[in-house]
């Protein structure tokens, strides 16, 4: 690496965090396998229902809290709200926009824990009842899948302009791409915060010589930018030190055809950091894996079917979700063939 490459990455690495990203990262990723084992926050009625539960209660209890404590500890945040709450703060510049307009102030996700750290819930829950004694502070699914949005949607007085069904839909697929063990790894992260602040100090570079170029994070950069994103007081606060200003979070970009916006542009965010830095951009481990498989699912088992035609089910197993046929497709590829082939050929002969 020649010195003035080095020079640049020392400069990078220099850039200051107000949060703990490392820290924050591992707590995003063990929220994100406890969402992916909740697959219905993902769409359809019961997501439209944690948008509905997120916007009637967890921002007005939240908005409480931040101006006079209403809990001895801090607030423990229902799964189902946390997951709208955390789509919604991936997009800083939509997020501040709908909290100022509704409360005046951008809600901080200081003292606040998620509920998958294990904290007991009971204080939150109390006040949550107190609060809103029609709706459970644990989500229900049967009601989410009973009762239309629609019918609970009037009563709200402040709502969000964000397209939140449409913003956890893009944000579904992420948790596939960084599920990983080593993900998760603290010497892994550690390089992660590293390659996030030199992502930083391109942009930097790129605002100060007038240069608009869309730049393309990988995978292990763009965990901890989310991890960051989540702190959205301090994230403010560090990137206006770092480009004067708001560094927005796109997302809505999911093309990755030769040509198309994300191509050109990571290439664009290769070449510039290769010759910045003098380092290569791509890492094991933090490349795109391709898409998701699709999850297994299930056909509910209703209670008339196990225990006989005479018995009669409840009003409760009459209303359980009907799941789509499952299909399962194997694929093999050619090359594990030829190697079982060779196998077969040393242990048997030809």
């Amino acid at each position: 690496m020649e010195l003035e490459q080095e020079l640049e990455w020392n400069e990078a690495q220099n850039i200051e965090i107000s949060v703990d990203l490392v820290a924050a990262a591992k707590r995003q990723l063990q929220f994100l396998a406890t969402v992916d084992r909740n697959r219905y926050l993902y769409d359809g009625p019961a997501l439209e229902r944690a948008i509905y539960r997120y916007n009637a209660c967890w921002l007005p209890l939240l908005a409480q809290h931040s101006e006079s404590q209403i809990s001895e500890g801090p607030l423990v945040v229902p799964l189902d709200c946390e997951w709208v709450w955390h789509c919604h703060r991936l997009n800083p510049v939509q997020y501040k926009s709908d909290c100022e307009k509704l409360y005046g102030r951008i809600l901080d996700s200081s003292n606040v824990l998620s509920s998958v750290q294990g904290t007991c819930q009971r204080q939150t829950e109390e006040i949550w009842n107190t609060l809103y004694p029609e709706e459970p502070y644990n989500f229900n699914l049967t009601r989410a899948f009973s009762e239309h949005i629609s019918e609970t949607l009037p009563g709200i007085e402040k709502y969000t302009q964000y397209d939140l069904v449409s913003a956890a839909e893009r944000q579904s697929p992420f948790f596939y791409q960084v599920s990983r063990p080593h993900m998760s790894n603290d010497h892994f992260l550690e390089g992660a915060v590293a390659r996030y602040k030199g992502f930083l100090h391109l942009i930097k570079r790129n605002k100060e010589k007038f240069i608009r170029r869309f730049c393309v994070p990988t995978y292990d950069i763009d965990l901890i930018w989310h991890a960051h994103l989540l702190h959205p007081v301090d994230y403010f606060k560090d990137l206006s030190e770092v480009l004067g200003k708001v560094l927005e979070h796109d997302d809505m970009d999911s093309d990755r055809t030769e040509g198309k916006k994300l191509d050109v542009g990571f290439s664009g965010t290769s070449k510039q950091w290769e010759e910045t830095f003098g380092r290569r951009y791509w890492r094991a481990g933090a490349m795109y894996r391709g898409s998701a498989p699709s999850p297994l699912t299930t056909t509910p088992v209703f209670l008339s079917d196990m225990i006989g035609k005479e018995v009669v089910a409840s009003n409760e197993f009459q209303k359980l979700i009907q799941l789509p046929q499952l299909k399962v497709v194997e694929v093999v590829s050619n090359h594990l063939f030829r190697v079982l082939d060779s196998l077969v050929f040393l242990f048997l002969g030809p």
